[in-house]
């Protein structure tokens, strides 16, 4: 292999920089020229190409977002689309391609792997973490830091009115990061799309928790709970225990800013893991992280599994919130 392209997919995450950085420097180091993709698999079918260097990636190690931005691309769904897309691919003398991004990242990443000879290998990052086999996604943790951050505050705003405020997390189909985000900033109640919640017991709970002396209570719900918009469940909340309530919905701020540390790291460990992966027969994987250790997931494992929640930390929460 000479040649190989990086593109990222779907939703930016903080620390896909680093990522890119640590795919084109590990790349570089094993002899390979490296080439971008901008936009995702958009910018594949529209011959966006950049060359990349050591130089090309300095500095953006601290930069949240992607600088090679990115898309999503009804086109690459298609046959027809990847057929083209592969054409490009080789055309450009693109032996492999490495995928940053989620779910349906890897789904056109597998489904080009099934019909060509292009190897192609994925990294996860993702805010939502839902990826099956890893621990953890690039931008997992500088959201959740996000949103804590933004729960500190609002609290010291709901002690000081003795109001309920339901704050709205990202989370559409998994609630990982209402969990850990609630978990982290105290709240009394998580109400995540995997767990049924009943809003009259929780109205019973908040009850419970004044009569034991709290003046103000926290909410975090993902915005793809069961139950309805966050809107609905505290007017409903309101009316039931004549209580002020206060919505605040987080939405893409939990996207930008800065990665953390961790963020930073585990974006340049999967960088490295996944050159050595598609240079040592480990395409058609996902690379990610399990228990502090690189693991190579096959692109069926990653579409065909979901990816469940940590069930004894959902189950402290009652604990935690009395």
């Amino acid at each position: 292999m000479q040649k190989i392209g990086v593109l990222t997919s779907g939703g930016d995450a903080p620390g896909m920089n680093a990522c890119i950085r640590a795919v084109v420097r590990s790349a570089v180091q094993r002899g390979l020229d490296v080439v971008g993709v901008r936009r995702g698999y958009s910018g594949l079918l529209s011959e966006e190409f950049v060359k990349l260097n050591r130089r090309a990636v300095a500095n953006i190690i601290q930069r949240g977002g992607t600088f090679l931005e990115s898309s999503r691309c009804e086109e690459i769904k298609t046959s027809e689309g990847r057929k083209k897309g592969v054409q490009i691919l080789q055309r450009e003398g693109i032996e492999g391609l490495v995928v940053i991004g989620g779910d349906g990242t890897f789904r056109g990443a597998a489904a080009i792997a099934e019909e060509s000879q292009i190897k192609l290998i994925g990294i996860p990052a993702t805010i939502d973490n839902d990826v099956y086999g890893t621990d953890y996604a690039i931008g997992f943790d500088t959201a959740i830091n996000t949103a804590l951050e933004a729960i500190d505050r609002i609290r010291d705003t709901a002690d000081a009115f003795d109001r309920i405020f339901f704050v709205e997390v990202m989370g559409r189909l998994s609630g990982f990061i209402a969990l850990e985000v609630g978990i982290a900033g105290g709240a009394e109640e998580i109400i995540i799309p995997e767990r049924e919640t009943d809003l009259e017991e929780l109205c019973r709970t908040l009850k419970q928790s004044f009569k034991r002396g709290k003046r103000s209570s926290i909410i975090v719900v993902a915005e793809g709970n069961e139950v309805g918009h966050t809107m609905q469940i505290a007017q409903y909340v309101e009316y039931r225990l004549k209580a002020s309530c206060r919505v605040c919905i987080l939405g893409h701020l939990q996207r930008g800013g800065a990665p953390t540390a961790r963020d930073r790291v585990l974006a340049s460990k999967l960088g490295i893991a996944a050159i050595e992966g598609i240079l040592n027969g480990k395409e058609g994987h996902v690379v990610g992280e399990k228990r502090g250790e690189v693991v190579y997931i096959p692109f069926h494992d990653v579409l065909e599994n979901k990816k469940e929640l940590d069930t004894d930390l959902l189950e402290s929460t009652k604990v935690l919130a009395m």
